[in-house]
């Protein structure tokens, strides 16, 4: 049986990842979408295109019945799920194997065997492979910690730590609600929290023939919000004997549920060396790109070997040198992290090699995986990850440098990352040194530093007020030639505020007759310009050298103390993206005479995001506690409850469970409550 037109039941970067090999098989592609969708890459990059039906973009890739609709329409005769969203559906392979089409993927039968942790747990325990306990009934636990888990799907939703007793109850309901909406199944268990464990999973493949490979492990221990943001292969923590260990029970663990096809067992391995099964995959990973730098095998290519019946090879290539990947994720660290949406105006990585792909010709490079170009939007609706980028090397230290290196040179315009987090991991002592385990982000909070420090943020202003000038002296229609604020009293400086993540900051400059810089100063907008001339940093006093080398509209080249820097502007709007040698930074141009901001009443709760209230949990009227839970808002499927800044009284309420909110809207009000006299 040969696939003639595969459709693929998912979207963004595993899309545009499925479509690569199926071009390079000769295999016609189609693609599904919402309407949010519509001018997404992978859309445009697909053969053929159905819209799914639906007033939920979110609930538009849930419906097996649309999907199965839209292979029949377009002519399909093959669906891949990707990850996520119906992939490790039961239901939604056997509709598609009911409806006539090849299911890339595992029988229903396994999935459903997988996709329930409790029974998964039990089943492969009766095989022999080591797990730890799960407790029946958690109203009888007395040995903290414990880990609460959803029983159902995966990337760490309905996942809940949990160190005293007083919070588990709250902790199983929250981890329900959130595996309900994620997974439609609220089932959640409970079993012991390993102290600084690792997350260690084996890749395997198995065929219709009885061959089942091992392709080796990759260590996952880097995790924010129990969800994956670092994956690299081989482990450093994995000896030729456990790996032996780790590969023997993945393969008993598939042979176990008949598997087919590609997935993933996952272990948890603790500082003693013993190791635990977490839950099988069974789907194509995220983190599959770094097992296919490592062994040169494209494992989509496997994916469809199998779904037509073919034969996999009696061994497995040997794993070659080390891969390391990264999520770019849109967070917004000045928002505590927050999910963050808008539109890219610029997404470039220097020094690509490939993208979706595997260079068999070198035995280092770089690899982009994205579901974005220059332009998409960046929604509430879907998962906040916008590219995976990995990079391969004979070692694990040049994989990390190169690795470190382009992200620090990408540009990343529009949309808040989490890149500058990224760059610090790969770069840290205890990362290099492979001490790493789930917990490493918790025990290592310098990480979450921004790039660029606080007293550098001045000349990134500085060359945006340069350029900004540079860019309005190009468009001016009259006079164009003058240098840029000239006056007949030079001693004037020109002054121009941002707004910067860390706070208003105001820019001074003034340049003499042939277009030199004089003088410049950076400050606090609230703070009173210099006394004398110079160059005052936010926050240290220090006063640098600062020559002007020159200066258009796309940057400005300063030397500073003596090194010459290049910092790269990019305006969009009142908005400058400045890329420097020693970070990035947005700075918002602030208007010279700004209109009066509406009066909120005093206690007023607004969105930090866009997204959709779930749930409120008071009413008008209600007394409530500083800390107590008011409302939750749902933004790219995580939940993010609003509580009360302070005691008071809950005097207004806006918002209704349904209600779709944009950043800056009212959630709630919440008036003191007044103090009687001392």
């Amino acid at each position: 049986m040969t696939i003639r037109r595969l459709l693929m039941a998912n979207r963004g970067e595993i899309a545009r990842r499925v479509f690569a090999t199926c071009r390079s098989l000769g295999i016609e592609t189609v693609a599904v979408y919402s309407d949010p969708d519509a001018g997404a890459p992978y859309v445009g990059e697909a053969d053929l295109a159905v819209r799914l039906p639906g007033a939920a973009p979110v609930d538009t890739y849930l419906r097996v019945e649309s999907l199965v609709e839209a292979a029949r329409r377009s002519g399909a005769d093959a669906v891949h799920p990707g990850y996520g969203f119906l992939a490790e559906d039961a239901g939604f392979a056997a509709a598609v194997g009911d409806a006539g089409l090849t299911w890339v993927g595992p029988p229903a039968k396994a999935i459903a065997a997988m996709g329930d942790k409790t029974e998964a747990k039990a089943l492969l325990s009766d095989a022999g492979v080591p797990m730890l306990p799960t407790y029946a009934d958690p109203e009888r636990i007395t040995a903290f910690p414990v880990l609460v888990k959803a029983a159902a799907g995966g990337g760490g939703r309905g996942m809940r730590i949990v160190r005293e007793p007083a919070d588990l109850a709250s902790a199983i309901s929250s981890a329900r609600r959130e595996a309900a909406a994620t997974f439609g199944d609220g089932t959640v268990f409970v079993e012991p929290y390993v102290e600084r464990a690792r997350h260690v999973e084996v890749q395997v493949v198995a065929d219709g023939h009885g061959t089942v490979l091992s392709l080796g492990e990759r260590e996952c221990s880097i995790q924010r919000r129990h969800q994956k943001i670092v994956e690299e292969a081989p482990s450093v923590a994995v000896t030729p004997e456990l790996r032996a260990g780790l590969e023997r029970a993945a393969v008993v663990a598939a042979r176990a549920v008949g598997y087919l096809g590609v997935g993933t067992v996952e272990f948890l391995l603790t500082p003693a060396g013993e190791f635990h099964f977490l839950e099988m995959n069974t789907r194509l990973q995220v983190e599959h790109a770094v097992t296919e730098c490592v062994t040169g095998l494209d494992l989509v290519r496997l994916q469809l070997l199998v779904a037509e019946g073919g034969a996999l090879p009696a061994t497995a290539p040997p794993v070659s040198g080390h891969a390391i990947e990264v999520r770019l994720c849109a967070e917004d660290p000045a928002a505590d992290w927050l999910p963050a949406t808008g539109t890219l105006h610029r997404f470039a990585v220097p020094g690509v090699d490939v993208e979706f792909g595997v260079d068999r010709r070198r035995d280092s490079g770089l690899r982009l995986d994205s579901g974005v170009r220059d332009g998409s939007v960046v929604g509430v609706h879907y998962d906040s990850m916008v590219a995976k980028l990995v990079a391969w090397a004979p070692t694990r230290d040049e994989a990390a440098r190169a690795l470190a290196g382009a992200l620090r040179r990408a540009r990343l315009h529009g949309v808040a990352t989490n890149r500058d987090l990224l760059v610090r991991v790969l770069g840290s002592a205890e990362f290099r040194a492979g001490e790493i385990d789930t917990a490493f982000l918790d025990r290592h909070p310098e990480v979450f530093t921004p790039l660029l420090p606080p007293d550098r943020v001045g000349l990134a202003g500085l060359a945006a007020a340069l350029a900004g000038a540079a860019a309005r002296r190009a468009a001016a229609p009259v006079l164009g030639t003058l240098p840029s604020g000239w006056r007949n009293v030079p001693t004037t400086p020109q002054t121009i505020g941002y707004a910067t993540p860390a706070g208003p900051l105001e820019i001074d400059y003034r340049l003499d007759r042939s277009g030199a810089l004089v003088a410049w100063s950076a400050r606090p907008a609230d703070a009173a310009p210099p006394a004398s001339d110079g160059a005052a940093q936010p926050g240290t006093g220090a006063r640098p050298e600062v020559v002007l080398l020159g200066c258009e509209p796309s940057g400005t080249v300063l030397q500073v103390d003596g090194v010459r820097q290049v910092y790269a502007v990019h305006q969009v709007g009142a908005v400058c993206f400045v890329d420097g040698p020693d970070g990035s930074v947005t700075l918002t141009e602030l208007p010279r005479y700004a209109e009066p901001a509406p009066e909120l009443a005093e206690g007023s709760l607004l969105a930090p995001l866009p997204g959709t209230v779930s749930r409120t949990l008071v009413a008008v009227g209600q007394r409530v506690a500083a800390g107590e839970p008011l409302l939750v808002l749902e933004a790219m499927k995580l939940e993010h409850p609003v509580t009360a800044p302070g005691s008071g009284v809950v005097t207004e309420l806006p918002v209704t469970a349904g209600s779709q909110v944009e950043t800056g809207a009212v959630l709630a009000v919440v008036t003191p409550e007044q103090q009687p006299p001392a």
